[in-house]
């Protein structure tokens, strides 16, 4: 069966003039009982999570505020110390660990990727032009999302049965579609492969890199991949969009591109230690922001790992993720010393609660259901009619007549997209599973098609 499956949408507004004064703003006093009715409204009425844990962090001090439980049937309460999968946000450990070499002297951002890989290793080129360490850590490098060749033997846990011999294998065989450089477009094979030769040129395996270079230096305790007993014994259980259990993911080979798992607590010492320049990395984490490449999308850029939406003159720094059982936003204005955090033991996105504390005037996503929880609400759909590429010469289109939504691949017949029960935001058609992606404002930018266990990504065409 085809599932199709909705992330999170809110709208994508302009700030009108009247609340430029909140984007970025210090949060007001009430903001933790304004979270806690929104945690409590999320979880307890509308019944889009398990747990959630929020943390914000402001020049008065830090704030840790939590709802739900550790699992569905477990009572345990969460707090700032409960570990979750933090998914892509660990993309900015992977770039923060790439701009520390750089400032030792390890590495330089516009050395090609080839000059860390096996011998035997043909780095795919274009034009005479190699992909380079900056153009992985930007998502220009002309690479897929994710590999041809990832077909993984459990869908459920997609990346533990990928190989490095896989890798590799791709890499020497693919054949770029678009010049480097030339364009923003998400890759979780290229910062899976980026991880991969800053390892390779350190000498020891990612996790240890990060282990050693990051985590220890801001003593970051609960930050890991390999989880000892103390910090298993804290990890929240994952659960599906349809708040079922599901199991944790793992991966070696790609881990740079998101196999970390941490806490609340310790991304917020991680977002103060980007507030202040002199801390230990500050000199690392201020490069992190100084390249920057557009996405595509107005007042978006794309820096070291980090997104970067400016706006009156401020900026608001973030990145978010997920897995198949978590989802997770960390983001801080540099110009206010505000910062956020929020961690959740379901992969239904939390990006709107993290948007909302820092700019008020945004508004929190709402169900797409109606008052019985029978039918999503039709125009919920609009932001998903549009064309999608899958491929070089493949273009799937989203079209919607009324109450109904349809996909259409080319040269296929249209198939409506039907609700698949009541109690999820989950769709069915034929006999794949689509998820459509959007950022953290909202807007949609792509969707996956997962069919027979292989995940095939599309970019929206503008």
């Amino acid at each position: 069966m085809l599932r199709i499956v909705a992330f999170a949408l809110f709208a994508l507004l302009a700030l009108p003039a009247q609340a430029l004064a909140q984007f970025c703003a210090v949060p007001a006093a009430s903001v933790e009982s304004d979270i806690r009715h929104i945690l409590a409204e999320r979880i307890d009425r509308e019944h889009r999570g398990v747990g959630i844990v929020v943390g914000v962090i402001t020049p008065q001090g830090r704030q840790v505020i939590s709802h739900g439980a550790f699992a569905q049937g477990d009572p345990r309460r969460l707090d700032g110390d409960t570990v979750f999968e933090i998914a892509s946000v660990g993309k900015v450990f992977t770039a923060l660990a790439l701009a520390d070499m750089v400032q030792r002297g390890e590495v330089a951002l516009d050395d090609p990727v080839a000059k860390y890989l096996p011998p035997s290793v043909t780095m795919p080129e274009r034009g005479g032009r190699p992909i380079t360490l900056l153009d992985l850590a930007t998502h220009t490098s002309g690479l897929p999302r994710m590999p041809t060749n990832f077909a993984p033997s459990d869908p459920a846990n997609p990346y533990a049965d990928y190989t490095v011999e896989q890798l590799y294998a791709f890499l020497s065989g693919y054949a770029l579609t678009r010049d480097i450089g030339s364009q923003y477009a998400y890759s979780n094979l290229g910062y899976g492969l980026l991880g991969n030769v800053l390892a390779r040129r350190a000498g020891m395996d990612y996790e240890t890199l990060v282990a050693s270079r990051i985590s220890k230096p801001l003593g970051l305790a609960s930050t890991a991949i390999t989880l000892p007993p103390n910090l298993a014994a804290r990890l929240a259980q994952g659960h599906n969009e349809l708040l079922q259990p599901v199991p944790n993911w793992d991966d070696t080979t790609l881990a740079g591109a998101g196999s970390l798992r941490s806490s609340v607590n310790d991304l917020l010492t991680f977002v103060a230690a980007h507030l202040d320049s002199n801390s230990s990395l500050g000199s690392a984490m201020a490069a992190m922001r100084a390249v920057r490449r557009p996405t595509g999308t107005p007042n978006l850029d794309i820096a070291l790992g980090w997104h970067i939406l400016t706006q009156e003159g401020r900026e608001f720094v973030w990145h978010n993720g997920g897995t198949g059982g978590y989802s997770s936003f960390v983001g801080f204005c540099p110009q206010t010393g505000v910062g956020i955090v929020v961690l959740a033991n379901s992969e239904i996105g939390v990006d709107d609660i993290a948007v909302h504390v820092v700019d008020p005037s945004r508004p929190l996503d709402k169900p797409r259901r109606d008052a019985q929880g029978a039918t999503p609400d039709p125009d919920s759909f609009e932001g998903f009619v549009g064309r999608y590429r899958l491929a070089a010469n493949s273009v799937v289109t989203v079209s919607r007549e009324g109450r109904h939504l349809f996909l259409e691949a080319a040269g296929q017949p249209r198939i409506e997209v039907v609700a698949q029960n009541r109690d999820s935001d989950t769709f069915k058609v034929a006999d794949a599973q689509l998820k459509f992606e959007t950022d953290a404002f909202g807007r949609v930018i792509g969707l996956i098609l997962r069919q027979q266990g292989r995940d095939m990504p599309a970019t929206r065409i503008e």
